[in-house]
Order: C-alpha cells, then structure tokens, then sequence
C-alpha cells in the first residue's frame, strides 16, 4: 500500500510504462463518489488523454480495510443538494471516460452500485473479482437516470437486462454477468494481478495509431455518428503508416513489431 492509499482521498493517478491507474481512494466510504471526486476524475482524464505516453487507462478502486470489497457505493446523493451538482454533473464523468483517447479497462474489484455502474460500462474492457455483486437502484430512491446512462445501458447490456436493473433494482451476481458478454473474465483475488497485466500488455504490444483509430471508429458506429468518410480517410492513414510497414516486416520476420505511433 502506498502511503497516498494509506488516507483517504479524490482519486488517484500513477502512470508507469504507458499504463494510467485511477484508484477511487475511499475505501471506508466504499469508494463513494463525491463532487470533488469527479472534478478530480475529470482532470486525470484530461493529463492521460494529452500524455501521448499512455496507453491505457485502468479505473480500480482501493479496497483495502472492507469486510467484502466494493469498487464503489456510486455518488453521494448529497451532492443533489449542492447547487450546480447531481445527475448532470455526475453524466460528464462517464461521458468523458467513454471517449478518452487511450484504451480503457475496467478492473472491477468489488460490487458497485449506482452512478458508478456507468463508469464501468464506459470503458473499453472490463475484468471482474468473482463474488462481486452489481445493482442499479435510481428506481428505488426515486430517480429517473440521466439519458446518456441509460442508452449505454441499452447499448452494452441489452434491452432485457436493462429493464430488469431499473425495473426491479435487483442486484446482479457476478455469474449473472458473466452470461452477458461483458466482461473479458471473473477471477479469484489469488489470479487477479496476473490476469490485469496480462490484459494490459496485450494492449501494450497493439499498433498505438491503429488501435487508437480503431477505437474511434467503433464508438462512433455504435453511436450512429460515425461518417465514412472518415472512417476510410483513418483506414487510408493507418495503411500508409510506419506502424503498418513495422507490422508486415516483423510478420515476415517472424520477430515482434517495434511499434511508434506513426
């Protein structure tokens, strides 16, 4: 534990060899999302998307002291009573987590609840600890979600599985999710660092321009946004790219590319 995780805190930033930790970093308070919280959120988002360095971004929380671990409780709903803050405010964190440059992963290290489900549907990837439980209760306290939640809730879980986390606001077992396709794996605790840096460095080893690009593309597809133009001017740029001659000499060598983002 590093003495920043020993006290509780905003969120936490450490980039090291490409690769950008977020750790939420309020264990006692099961990780919940303050207001300071989220404007902290938002400036670590902007640091990594302008670090041309990074890579990849991994959101994790420190859960550390929890009798059972919980990646996030969601947002304090006393931040509702703060003026200028609440849902909307809240809507800009998994919104910008959605479209940062590099690729993100979600290492769900314990249950999570509320907003900070959308934070996890808002990256690229996720892994989960297997015991984890997942549950949406806006419904139960009241709240009607914000619309861009809720069509990322359609669009990544499916329409069934929608409903049933606002319609009844059951929670989910991490089996339960296992069926849904949306995690890259559920691990034990034992596996669980081996099972993250392997995810990370098979990003690692990707073209940078390329996976960039194709990341781009992807989100704006599923978002009916896309233009094809576009698209075949990144496809164009990526053929005519160094990474992409690096990529079919090291083929035909049978080595490992040396890639450099251009």
């Amino acid at each position: 534990m590093t003495d920043a995780q020993s006290t509780a805190s905003a969120p936490l930033l450490h980039i090291q060899e490409g690769i950008a930790t977020i750790t939420l970093n309020r264990p006692a308070q099961r990780n919940r999302l303050e207001n300071e919280d989220l404007q902290t959120l938002l400036a670590h988002f902007q640091q990594v998307n302008q670090d041309q360095s990074v890579r990849v971004v991994v959101l994790t929380a420190n859960t550390r002291g929890q009798p059972k671990p919980v990646f996030c409780a969601g947002y304090d709903i006393g931040g509702f009573d703060e003026e200028g803050q609440g849902a909307t405010s809240f809507e800009r964190v998994p919104e910008a987590l959605a479209v940062l440059r590099p690729i993100t992963i979600c290492a769900l290290n314990g249950s999570v609840y509320g907003g900070a489900t959308d934070m996890v549907l808002a990256c690229d990837l996720r892994i989960g600890l297997q015991g984890l439980e997942w549950r949406m209760p806006a419904t139960a306290i009241g709240l009607h979600y914000y619309p861009s939640g809720l069509a990322r809730y359609i669009h990544r879980m499916g329409l069934a599985a929608t409903k049933r986390a606002f319609l009844t606001a059951r929670p989910f077992t991490w089996l339960q999710l296992s069926q849904l396709g949306l995690f890259e794996d559920f691990v034990t605790a034992e596996v669980w660092e081996d099972c993250l840096k392997e995810l990370t460095q098979d990003i690692i080893a990707l073209a940078p321009l390329a996976a960039e690009e194709t990341k781009k593309s992807i989100n704006e597809i599923a978002t009916d946004a896309a233009q094809e133009a576009t698209l075949r001017e990144r496809v164009e740029r990526t053929s005519l790219s160094e990474d992409f001659a690096e990529g079919r000499a090291a083929f035909a060598e049978r080595r490992q590319p040396v890639f450099r983002g251009r």
